[in-house]
């Protein structure tokens, strides 16, 4: 066994274990001779958990504005189920918990706080966008904490026992008797032993605070200027309060828009707070217009040369791609005024809806200023309809609404049709024909058009006698107030943000629209191509929104389609499947253990 190579093959097994044993040997004493690297002292301290104590803070009502792109989300609302895509309130649910600028009961770690649970929060929203819809103005009130320092407590006895101070999680929460501690509430404490336990774990307001608020909208419901923060002032002196009214609302206060922004995927954005929602104020109920703008662009969809388009047996067909911008907006302005939409929604039985009457404020087709980057290829006169567009295509427009409230899908179904009408499918007196329930109860079966051009532009709180609809709502904006421009200017900064977002996908866009117009110019001319099989492609083009056109066969128009149960008939079927009697029945039933649960209606807007 010398060092020339040896001839395993003619080993025994026992002279195989002996070889493997000896080189694991001489490997391990040459390992061992190797000098390890010392390791490095650190005078760093351990790092310790640091215990929060909600009893120490004061809350405040405020409202945000807020804008996200919704194409990667499963709608804004979360629902308390699967979904294969998250929503816009898990992601704000995570960023107030992990910001700690609320604290709910129960919340072991706040960098993981699990399902969304508003309660006691005083939250509510204004919209509740769908699966892929975006939004640019939505608006949400909530409590949280703020910097204002509490009043000081001057009472001997709470002086003597420190625990009497935060007072008891009865007394903060109203109830007569004190509750038992839940079992996450006490596994959180537990991680800090030698901490006095505060009893307030909420983020309700604080006995000993004052909170500023803005006059009521309109009248306030009876019992809610009952809710007043602060109500115990009389028991205190006014030099106990010095510090909180020195106190400055705005400048000394969290930098909210900010810290939220850090914690939030990029494609949410803060875009506003308000430091002083009117008394009674709700995201939902207190807003009067919500505003939605569907954005398509003209051509639609890539037209085909004249010479090797099939020949259309309807002679107000325009040429495929194309849309009739003026025939849009004939139909869109029929949607104005006080209507029932329900052949323009999709019903949600659960809901139990009777009154489908909704009041459209403003209704058009507009185009967007700076957004017409030309393709080529497009207007060249074989692409172009007759007479052809004054201007350069592609340009992009929009379908504007404004309305008090929406039903569910509204905005899409009515984009829907108004598709239909610009590519000379229907004329615009269709929106008249669905409007009609008194003659057409039951909606065709049609289309909606698709989720991702939809924005909820805006959100309006106007004062309830102002017939103007003028937003009330005094929004401070990222960078507003004296020495706040870097927050929407600087960087990392609101703008840079936001520049990081659009440039990833304007580059996606430039190199998208340099290859068709590439691959437009090769081969052969345009006037060279020849047609081919006249049975190839025969079925109707229909624009619904989408990247991409639908084909549908031979074109049904719009009211000769299958008609689909009446609104009376799909409530009626819901409720005898859910075990009622009736419709009703399940009104009567449904509303009367909800108010036994006490937990509220979920009425639609």
């Amino acid at each position: 066994m010398g060092s020339e190579q040896a001839d395993y093959k003619s080993w025994s097994n026992d002279e195989l274990v002996a070889r493997v044993t000896q080189l694991e040997a001489e490997l391990k004493s040459k390992n061992e001779s190797i000098p390890t690297t010392p390791t490095k002292k650190t005078w760093k301290k351990p790092r310790t958990e640091r215990v929060f104590n909600p009893g120490k803070y004061s809350t405040r009502l405020v409202a945000f504005k807020l804008a996200y792109l919704g194409k990667q989300y499963n709608g804004f609302e979360y629902t308390n189920s699967i979904t294969p895509l998250p929503t816009i309130e898990e992601e704000l649910w995570k960023a107030l918990n992990r910001t700690r600028l609320i604290f709910p009961a129960g919340i072991v770690n706040p960098m993981d706080p699990g399902e969304v649970n508003w309660d006691g929060l005083e939250y509510s929203k204004c919209g509740r966008t769908d699966k892929g819809v975006s939004a640019f103005g939505q608006v949400i009130s909530i409590r949280v904490r703020s910097n204002r320092p509490l009043a000081k407590e001057r009472n001997p006895v709470e002086d003597a026992n420190p625990e009497a101070k935060l007072g008891t999680r009865a007394e903060t929460l109203g109830l007569s008797e004190e509750p038992k501690p839940g079992k996450t509430d006490e596994d959180y404490w537990n991680l800090f032993p030698d901490t006095e336990k505060p009893t307030e774990f909420n983020t309700l307001p604080r006995k000993n605070s004052i909170e500023m608020m803005s006059p009521a909208l309109g009248p306030i419901e009876e019992g809610l200027d009952e809710i007043t923060p602060g109500d115990d002032y009389l028991d205190h002196e006014v030099s106990d309060y010095e510090e909180a009214l020195n106190f400055d609302p705005i400048k000394d206060e969290i930098q909210y828009c900010t810290l939220l922004n850090r914690q939030l995927p990029p494609d949410i954005r803060i875009l506003a707070w308000c430091p002083a929602p009117p008394q009674g104020f709700s995201a939902r109920f207190s807003c009067k217009e919500r505003q939605y703008k569907y954005f398509f662009t003209q051509p639609a969809f890539s037209p085909t040369p004249h010479h090797l388009e099939l020949k259309s047996e309807n002679p107000e067909q325009i040429k495929d791609g194309w849309l009739d911008i003026d025939a849009m907006r004939e139909a869109a302005r029929l949607y104005e005024g006080l209507h029932d939409f329900r052949n323009f929604c999709k019903i949600d039985a659960s809901k139990q809806i009777t009154n489908f009457e909704r009041r459209i404020f403003y209704a058009n087709i507009e185009e967007v200023d700076d957004e017409s980057h030309a393709l080529a290829y497009i207007n060249s006169p074989e692409f172009l309809p007759s007479p052809p567009p004054k201007t350069k295509s592609p340009k992009v427009y929009t379908f504007t609404l404004h309305g008090s409230a929406f039903l569910w899908h509204q905005v899409r179904h009515m984009v829907a049709v108004l598709f239909l009408v610009g590519q000379g499918l229907e004329r615009p007196s269709i929106v008249s024909e669905l409007l009609n329930t008194k003659k057409n109860p039951r909606r065709p079966v049609y289309e909606m058009a698709t989720d991702t051009p939809l924005v909820l532009w805006d959100c309006i709180f106007p004062h309830t006698d102002d017939a103007d609809r003028k937003d009330a709502v005094q929004w401070l904006y990222v960078g507003d107030g004296q020495g706040n421009g870097e927050a929407k200017y600087g960087t990392p900064g609101l703008m840079d943000n936001l520049w990081e977002t659009w440039r990833e996908r304007k580059i996606d866009e430039i190199l998208a629209g340099s290859l068709i117009n590439l691959v437009s110019k090769q081969g052969a001319k345009v006037a060279e191509l020849e047609k081919g099989d006249a049975k190839v492609n025969r079925s109707q083009k229909v624009f619904d929104g989408n990247d991409t056109p639908r084909f549908q066969g031979k074109y049904i128009p719009v009211m000769k389609k299958q008609l689909m149960d009446s609104a009376e008939v799909v409530n009626e079927k819901y409720a005898l499947r859910k075990g009622f009697q009736s419709s009703e029945d399940m009104k009567s039933k449904g509303f009367r253990a909800m108010k036994k649960s006490g937990k509220p209606a979920n009425i639609e807007v």
